[in-house]
């Protein structure tokens, strides 16, 4: 969808895409799995999926600091490689969450601002965006359009940037504390939903004023947030 300028009275959105819009943080956990063991790297599932949400580059900061293994230059390259390489042979697996589509087909219809901010690569980003049938023209901030990823604040930044708002009329939706942190960080107000695996607590404590299981749930209460169900 197009957008030039916020509505008066009405707050813009910025979309988390990982766990927040479509059901793929498990495809992310299981091809970063199939990245370290080609480098015989071990380490838990569950550990993985602690840190999806950062980019990359962090998140590879942070496993070389829990397995105590010192990366090089070049290792750090192709895991990020392998790990692009693994999630898009899974694509196929991945769906919205319930309510995705519906949400933000509301959102359009009610004339507020929305853009998808993800950590996650351009060609992995836009193979995700189609399953939402969104229309070509959605806007997309990726970790390429920004200096440096989650849970940096710059993403949002430039997400709200690219809508023409100000960031403290956005509200940042996301799954992770990486996104409420980021959100925080940016001073946009935090929503987090709990599709990606992390508890209510969590996100409350990262920073979320409401936290939702899923799209449909925050469709649901959007009202709570300055925007009306219908019109």
């Amino acid at each position: 969808m197009a957008h030039d300028v916020v509505s008066q009275g009405k707050p813009a959105f910025l979309f988390d895409l990982d766990g927040t819009l479509i059901d793929s943080v498990y495809q992310h956990v299981l091809a970063w799995r199939e990245a370290l063991q080609e480098l015989n790297i071990e380490l838990s599932t569950w550990r993985i999926h602690r840190r999806v949400g950062m980019s990359d580059g962090l998140i590879l900061t942070a496993l070389q600091r829990e397995t105590g293994r010192k990366l090089t230059k070049d290792e750090i390259e192709r895991l990020k490689k392998l790990h692009n390489d693994a999630f898009l042979k899974k694509v196929d697996q991945v769906r919205p969450l319930p309510g995705a589509k519906e949400l933000l087909q509301l959102l359009t219809k009610q004339s507020v601002p929305w853009a998808i901010c993800t950590s996650g690569t351009a060609s992995r980003a836009k193979e995700s965006v189609k399953s939402l049938q969104a229309g070509d023209d959605v806007i997309l901030v990726t970790r390429e359009d920004a200096g440096h990823g989650k849970p940096f604040p710059d993403l949002f930044l430039a997400g709200a940037e690219r809508l023409n708002v100000d960031i403290n009329d956005c509200i940042v939706v996301g799954d992770s504390v990486w996104d409420l942190l980021a959100s925080r960080r940016a001073h946009a107000l935090g929503v987090g939903l709990l599709a990606g695996g992390y508890g209510m607590d969590e996100l409350v404590q990262a920073g979320a004023y409401r936290v939702y299981e899923d799209p449909v749930e925050l469709t649901r209460h959007i009202d709570e947030l300055g925007v009306q169900a219908s019109v």
